[in-house]
């Protein structure tokens, strides 16, 4: 696989990480199985679209789609999984239908045609990067997610409201009691992660394009993701990106009719040996 292939790999790994890290704090922190995180992105990505063509502003467009599905994430939150907390099965039956209805939503107002996030005009064309010629705005998103990464880092390791997060996971009576408004600290990592799915599609509309069928895609890449890394793991995340942009890449180039099952198979191997993934534990 040759540099620039790699780079390619990187790239959409970096990509799958703004994604599943979002995914990550709602399924893995919070016990929340939030099968419509595939449609956030969607959705976001079409909103994102939508500011950044009429603004002409990319940042506006990334602003506006995370705003947009954190209200969305707040609606769901509050208006729907508060009935069904703790109980898995509930919660995927609730939010597969969600996804649907946000998909359906998404048809009915852009369509079914295939749209590109513009991009702006410092990053267009390309740069030299390791000895070879690449797009610029595919080393902003591998910059992006390493970033992303040191900030949601310092965020659950070193802040108040990290240790809150894990704390109540861990014991959101105990909490409580000791005067911490618990269920707001819940909802904010749940807003949190409902925006960095729509980050991940105004990011990914650019260089993948936005269409029906994208949830779909982008929500099994990243559950494979957070299987890998383990449920809850911020490092685990990360070394799933990885593996799982860097092979899906490696399929495509050298078995693109086996593409799916170079990812999945390696990922089979290893749940029979690491059930909770590569950085998971028990709840």
């Amino acid at each position: 696989m040759s540099l620039f292939q790699i780079l390619n790999g990187l790239t959409f790994a970096a990509l799958l990480f703004v994604v599943a890290s979002g995914f990550t704090l709602i399924f893995g922190l919070l016990r929340i199985v939030n099968l419509a995180h595939g449609a956030l992105y969607l959705f976001g990505g079409y909103v994102g679209y939508d500011v950044a063509t009429r603004t002409g502003s990319f940042l506006l467009g990334g602003v506006g789609a995370m705003a947009s599905v954190a209200a969305i994430g707040f609606a769901l939150e509050q208006g729907l999984l508060r009935f069904v907390r703790g109980n898995e099965l509930r919660q995927v039956l609730l939010t597969l239908g969600v996804a649907f209805v946000l998909k359906d939503l998404a048809l009915v107002i852009w369509g079914g045609d295939s749209f590109t996030v513009p991009i702006p005009p410092m990053l267009r064309g390309g740069l030299r990067a390791f000895g070879v010629y690449y797009p610029a705005y595919r080393l902003f998103v591998l910059a992006t997610g390493i970033v992303l990464f040191a900030a949601l880092w310092l965020l659950l390791n070193h802040t108040r409201l990290g240790a809150l997060i894990r704390a109540g996971v861990d014991d959101a009576e105990m909490v409580e009691a000791s005067g911490v408004d618990i269920r707001r600290v819940l909802l904010i990592t749940f807003l949190l992660g409902s925006a960095l799915a729509g980050l991940g599609g105004l990011m990914g509309g650019a260089f993948l394009s936005l269409y029906p069928s994208a949830d779909a895609e982008i929500l099994v890449f990243s559950l494979a993701v957070v299987i890998i890394g383990g449920r809850g793991s911020l490092v685990g995340v990360a070394i799933g990106s990885l593996l799982v942009g860097l092979l899906n890449t490696l399929g495509q180039v050298l078995f693109p009719e086996l593409a799916y099952f170079v990812i999945f198979g390696p990922m089979a191997v290893l749940l029979a040996f690491r059930p909770l993934g590569l950085f998971g534990r028990a709840a």
